[in-house]
């Protein structure tokens, strides 16, 4: 069965990402797995008593994914959802990738810290997965809650093309919740009529389970355009496709997607292209 993936570090925040992805595990018919990645170094500090224990640390650390699952899971509307752990060592991302290659993951679910920004061991460890692991991925501040018929835009240049399997997450999606409308949000100084009927267009051949409500803003700031939007329109989940430009452009650039974390209170679906 298809997978929906929690990375935990057993922070509030963490539990609010289980939870909501506990619930989006029912809508979508899916399995959840709560992951936690040990670091190589932890739990040895250089010494030979703690090389010799380590094991032990390593069980510890398993028995408190498993036990904090539970906790989780024994609310009586999670009852029929399945929930599997992975507690592993190694660095989150490589431990993250091999259990996606491993299984057919569709989702990964991590939490946030929200309007407070990204800061510490889970702010960081967010904004590296949805740089460097090509996943869709669900970033939920604490203050999100979920919603069982969410409100959902799509902020879009219409000049990116989606993988497939993004798309496929997006459908599911929007088709599982029942969606009545998308909203299509496009931000830019300069609205070309013909490069919108086109992107429109193409939006429709690719979003088939819902109507597309399209909205545009002259601004040549997509941060403060998709921050001023998601303020005054009412919205549960705001779409985000991250562009992977060559290393130059990265070192000179912040990342719009990174700056609505840092700033946004709503769930973010991360696309790429």
């Amino acid at each position: 069965m298809k997978k929906i993936l929690v990375a935990t570090d057993f922070s509030n925040s963490a539990l609010n990402a289980m939870k909501y992805a506990m619930e989006l595990a029912k809508v979508l018919h899916m399995e959840v797995c709560a992951i936690h990645a040990i670091h190589p170094t932890e739990g040895i500090n250089n010494s030979t008593y703690n090389a010799i224990f380590i094991e032990d640390y390593y069980n510890n650390k398993r028995q408190a994914l498993t036990d904090w699952v539970d906790n989780c899971a024994q609310e009586e509307r999670f009852k029929d959802v399945k929930v599997t752990t992975l507690c592993d060592v190694g660095f989150l991302k490589a431990v993250i990738t091999r259990y996606i290659k491993q299984h057919p993951v569709v989702l990964l679910v991590m939490g946030i810290t929200g309007a407070t920004g990204i800061t510490g061991i889970v702010g960081s460890n967010t904004s590296m997965m949805v740089t460097k692991v090509k996943i869709p991925t669900l970033v939920i501040p604490l203050e999100s809650k979920f919603s069982k018929f969410p409100v959902i835009t799509l902020a879009t240049d219409y000049e990116t093309r989606l993988s497939a399997e993004d798309i496929n997450a997006l459908n599911e999606m929007v088709k599982a919740f029942g969606s009545e409308k998308l909203r299509v949000l496009y931000i830019d100084e300069n609205l070309d009529p013909k490069l919108l009927e086109a992107g429109e267009t193409k939006l429709k051949d690719l979003i088939q389970h819902t109507e597309l409500e399209f909205n545009y803003i002259n601004s040549s700031s997509p941060l403060n355009g998709i921050m001023d939007f998601i303020t005054t329109h009412e919205t549960d989940m705001i779409c985000l496709v991250k562009h992977h430009h060559n290393i130059v452009y990265r070192l000179f650039t912040r990342s719009t997607v990174n700056q609505v974390m840092n700033r946004s209170v709503k769930a973010i679906l991360v696309l790429h292209e």
